[in-house]
C-alpha cells in the first residue's frame, strides 16, 4: 500500500482526517498511521500493544503516532496480521519491507494471515492481509471477522507435508481469488500453523476459501458441492 505523507510539520501535536476510502490517517511529528477500516480482522494486537498510541473506546480521533517512538509504532504495524495498520515515517526511517521468508499462517478457527510481497489480481496490496477461509465474510477474498458469528471451526494445526526447503524463500506472492472456488497462490511459500510449525513448502498453493473443504487448508473440490459464490479477485 501507498502512504502519501504529508510536507513539513501537521497543525499541532496530531491532525486525523478520514479518506474518502475508508482510510483514516494520523499524521504526526515522526510517524504517520494510516488505518484501513475494511482490512482490520480486531486482533487487537494494537490497542493491547500501545494503548496510548491506539485508543480503545473513545469519541473522535483514537490514534496519536506522537505518543510512543517510531520503533515502537513499526512494530506495533508489522504485529497487525490483516494489514490494516500501515506507516510511512517523517523520521528518515526505513518504509516497511517485505520479509525474508513469505509466510502463510493458519489461524485457528479463522483466517489465513499472509506475510510477503502481495499482489491481488495483479495488483500490490502490501505486505500484511489476512483472507478469508470460512466462506462468510462480506468483503471477499479478505477476512473480515464473520467466522465468529458463522462459528466456524477448523484446526489451526493441519498435519505437516514432507517438503523439502526452498531455494528461494522470498520474493513476489502472487494471490488469485477464483469465481466461486479457491485462493490460488504462486510464489515461494512456506505454510505454517498458529504455533509456527511448518506444514508445507511450496511454490504454488490451491487453499480453500469456501469453508467445506475436508482437507482444509488446502482446497478439495467441495465448493462446487456447496454452491459456494464469491467473486473473483
Amino acid at each position: 500500500m501507498t502512504v502519501a505523507v504529508r510536507p513539513g510539520k501537521p497543525e499541532g501535536p496530531m491532525t486525523q482526517t478520514r479518506a474518502e476510502a475508508g482510510i483514516e490517517e494520523a499524521v504526526g511529528e515522526r510517524m504517520v498511521i494510516r488505518f484501513a477500516t475494511a482490512r482490520c480482522i480486531h486482533a487487537r494486537n494494537c490497542v493491547l500493544g500501545l494503548p496510548g498510541v491506539f485508543k480503545a473506546n473513545v469519541e473522535g480521533a483514537w490514534i496519536d503516532p506522537d505518543a510512543a517512538s517510531p520503533e515502537a509504532i513499526v512494530a506495533a504495524a508489522l504485529n497487525c496480521p490483516s494489514g490494516a495498520i500501515t506507516y510511512a515515517r517523517r523520521d528518515g526511517g526505513a518504509a516497511e519491507a517485505p520479509p525474508a521468508v513469505n509466510l502463510a499462517r493458519v489461524r485457528e478457527n479463522g483466517p489465513l494471515a499472509l506475510h510477503g510481497a502481495l499482489s491481488l489480481g495483479g495488483e500490490a496490496i502490501g505486505t500484511r492481509t489476512t483472507l478469508c477461509r470460512c466462506g462468510a465474510s462480506a468483503n471477499k477474498p479478505f477476512c473480515d471477522g464473520s467466522h465468529v458469528a458463522a462459528g466456524f471451526a477448523a484446526t489451526g494445526e493441519p498435519a505437516s507435508k514432507e517438503s523439502k526447503p526452498l531455494a528461494a524463500r522470498d520474493g513476489t506472492l502472487a494471490i488469485t481469488a477464483h469465481a466461486d472456488g479457491p485462493l490460488q497462490i504462486a510464489g515461494a511459500l512456506e505454510i505454517v500453523s498458529g504455533t509456527g510449525r511448518t506444514i508445507t513448502r511450496t511454490t504454488e498453493a490451491w487453499l480453500c476459501r469456501c469453508g467445506h473443504s475436508a482437507n482444509k487448508p488446502y482446497c478439495d473440490g467441495s465448493h462446487q458441492a456447496a454452491g459456494f459464490r464469491a467473486p473473483a479477485a
